[in-house]
């Protein structure tokens, strides 16, 4: 019986990103790593680079079976699968296809602080240690700082992040 395949978020230590990528694909395992253009952020520059749009994580698709992911988890760079205590968790194909047309077009991406949250935007952490956590916009707290309340397992917690490690999701996303 052939294992069907699914498309697991792969989290890769700090900056690996393009590595882990490209040596998982040297491997001839499907994998993504969405980029999104931005201004470089040093003041000496006026250059659009490219990042990845989830810092810390790319994705691969695999079984389920051990042997495949042990292959993907011996690459340089990478960390572990996302998931829970079963195992890692498949993410929906419509939400990799979405994030393949979102990253594709010639439009530029509205990233970071270019853009204003209102209370109830669902928006995902982009950076440090909750980076991929999804969530719902509460409020402003200062100048840099926003709270935003996290869904986990039907409870909500509450947490404070940096306003420029936040992002709002698009609505087909969310």
């Amino acid at each position: 019986m052939i294992e069907s395949l699914n498309w697991f978020a792969l989290l890769t230590r700090s900056n690996f990103e393009q590595t882990v990528y490209t040596n998982i694909v040297k491997k001839k395992i499907d994998a993504f790593l969405p980029k999104i253009k931005q201004k470089s952020s040093r003041k000496d520059r006026n250059l659009m680079i490219e990042k990845p749009l989830f810092p810390g994580y790319i994705f691969v698709k695999s079984s389920f079976a051990a042997y495949d992911q042990l292959q993907i988890l011996k690459t340089i760079g990478a960390v572990r699968l996302l998931g829970n205590q079963s195992g890692p968790m498949a993410i929906p194909p419509s939400q990799i296809e979405s994030l393949k047309i979102l990253t594709s077009t010639s439009m530029d991406l509205i990233t970071g602080t270019n853009i204003l949250l209102k209370k109830g935007d669902p928006v995902i952490i982009i950076n440090g240690p909750m980076t991929g956590a999804k969530g719902e916009f509460v409020h402003h707290k200062g100048k840099s700082r926003v709270f935003i309340k996290i869904e986990v397992l039907g409870q909500y917690a509450g947490v404070e992040v940096d306003k420029n490690n936040v992002e709002k999701l698009p609505d087909f996303l969310s």
